[in-house]
């Protein structure tokens, strides 16, 4: 490898020569001469080239530092390359084998690296998901909350006087029960993604089933299915609407207060697009609109101080609809089973020229914190 220290050396003694032709020439006030002005350049034309040396050397060294790919790093780049020849009909048979792509009576079972992408990318686009807070338990789940005793009896908190005896009194813990539902998403992805040597095959998967399962998940966690999860737009906290088709600003002043101020911190706002362009609309009492942008860039638009997220899984205004949530997300709890199970489907979907890639998963949603959420419902018609 070149001597840094020499080259280093070698740029200051033609730095020093250069500045000595300049100051010459300085000093006698005339120009260079034919021959200081040749000696000038080659001085210039050596110190760039040294330069550039030294950055390639440096540049070489930062790669030699790079540390090494750890284990776990080398088998998930295997099981990516294994899972891209499996889905694309290279080899299957050598390569499941090699690389953990479990054969099962319908197609291969994708590596647990890959599935935990296509997770990591539904919490990403997913913004109740990302604010829940979230459980990863096998069978039922009990979440304790705190509570009253009953409608009189909880611990008291007060002045006492010495030598009087403190009343005991006590509240009571309940459980919230988190179980586990069953939800599939299949996606179909046609057969010519094999000639087209510029696809990334396994990005594009991991983005169509994490577009899939993040579109379900927030239906489910906000508005729940009977009998299944349970959303939250279920908290009890509500405020009515005088309107079946119209919000006001006082309404939402008064839904935003429904949220003690120790959850304002991480509270937001979710609604449907058709609301917010209704709630856009709305100004104060000197004129100005409520709905204000956020220059700092990190969301489109504040109310009251909070951003708003918009969901096409809100329901529209209409007569006792639920048409806004206000809170911190993390009063839903999520149980979301680990075991997730997504298979490639090359058989089943041969007659119509592609591959099917199918997600099984478990979860249960339920408000374990109706403190931190609180819902506008219009009025009933």
């Amino acid at each position: 490898m070149t001597n840094l220290k020499a080259l280093m050396e070698r740029r200051e003694e033609l730095r020093q020569n250069m500045e000595t032709l300049v100051s010459t020439a300085d000093t006698e006030c005339r120009a260079m001469t034919e021959e200081e002005a040749a000696q000038f350049d080659a001085a210039e034309n050596e110190l760039r080239a040294i330069d550039a040396t030294i950055e390639r050397e440096e540049r070489t060294r930062g790669v030699s530092n790079l540390p090494a790919p750890t284990a776990a790093e080398e088998r998930a780049a295997a099981e990516e390359s294994a899972f891209v020849d499996y889905v694309l009909g290279r080899a299957p048979e050598l390569r499941a084998g090699e690389q953990n792509l479990t054969m099962a009576n319908n197609g291969a079972i994708i590596p647990t690296s890959i599935a935990d992408r296509i997770v990591t990318a539904v919490r990403d686009r997913c913004p109740i998901l990302s604010g829940a807070t979230i459980y990863r338990v096998n069978g039922t789940l009990k979440v304790p909350v705190w509570g009253k005793a009953n409608t009189t009896h909880d611990i008291a908190v007060g002045y006492q006087t010495e030598f009087t005896e403190l009343t005991a009194d006590s509240g009571k813990f309940t459980s919230v029960d988190l179980n586990g539902y069953l939800a599939g998403a299949l996606t179909l992805i046609g057969n010519s993604v094999e000639n087209n040597s510029v696809f990334n095959v396994t990005d594009f998967i991991i983005n169509q089933m994490a577009e899939e399962i993040a579109l379900f998940l927030e239906k489910e966690l906000l508005n729940g299915t009977s009998g299944k999860a349970t959303g939250a737009l279920s908290t009890p906290t509500v405020v009515t609407a005088a309107s079946a088709t119209a919000i006001t600003a006082d309404e939402l002043i008064e839904l935003q207060a429904q949220v003690k101020q120790v959850y304002q911190a991480n509270a937001c706002w979710t609604m449907a697009p058709e609301t917010f362009t209704s709630l856009k609309k709305l100004k104060d009492s000197n004129g100005r609109y409520l709905l204000q942008d956020d220059v700092t860039g990190e969301f489109p638009y504040r109310l009251l101080g909070k951003p708003v997220y918009l969901s096409d899984n809100m329901p529209k205004l209409a007569a006792g609809a639920s048409a806004v949530l206000y809170g911190d997300y993390s009063g839903l709890s999520v149980n979301l089973r680990e075991d997730i199970s997504i298979q490639v489907l090359r058989e089943k979907y041969a007659t119509q020229h592609a591959i099917g890639v199918v997600a099984w998963f478990e979860f249960d949603s339920k408000v374990t914190d109706s403190q931190k959420l609180a819902v506008l419902n219009m009025k009933s018609a």
